[in-house]
């Protein structure tokens, strides 16, 4: 069901400076830069081989990532894995049991297709399934 690592999405307080935190530090250039305004996040992409670390900035406090870092700082938000079949990948943890926060694929950046698992199902870890678009470029979102 899982074809690799995609991203790991870090939420931080100050979307610039940890920017230049990763390039001043770990010697990292950006990949991409997209804001989604559907998860109220402004993301920056970095690829490590053939994945990604995700610095995502909160558009507002009343945004998912804005309320995470309030409950709980900047730091780990998610996993995200690589999927061929989205819809198919979340039918099979349906019926597993697994508990979804999106029982439907919905656009994620770059032109993918995401789904969130709910942390109650996958050992407290929040998980992002990520479909690369038709044509197969990776993304990340």
């Amino acid at each position: 069901m899982f074809t690799a690592i995609d991203h790991v999405g870090i939420a931080v307080a100050d979307l610039e400076a940890a920017v230049e935190h990763h390039r001043r530090v770990l010697g990292l250039e950006p990949a991409h830069r997209e804001v989604v305004e559907s998860q109220g996040v402004e993301e920056v992409l970095f690829a490590v081989g053939d994945a990604y670390v995700q610095l995502l900035g909160a558009l507002g406090p009343d945004t998912p990532v804005g309320r995470f870092l309030e409950r709980r700082g900047p730091g780990l938000h998610h996993v995200a894995y690589r999927v061929e079949d989205l819809a198919g990948a979340l039918e099979r943890l349906r019926e597993g049991g697994v508990p979804l926060i999106d029982e439907e694929p919905r656009p994620g950046s770059r032109g993918t297709r995401i789904a969130f698992v709910h942390p109650r199902g996958t050992g407290g870890v929040l998980v992002e399934l990520v479909e690369a678009p038709s044509g197969g470029a990776d993304g990340a979102s």
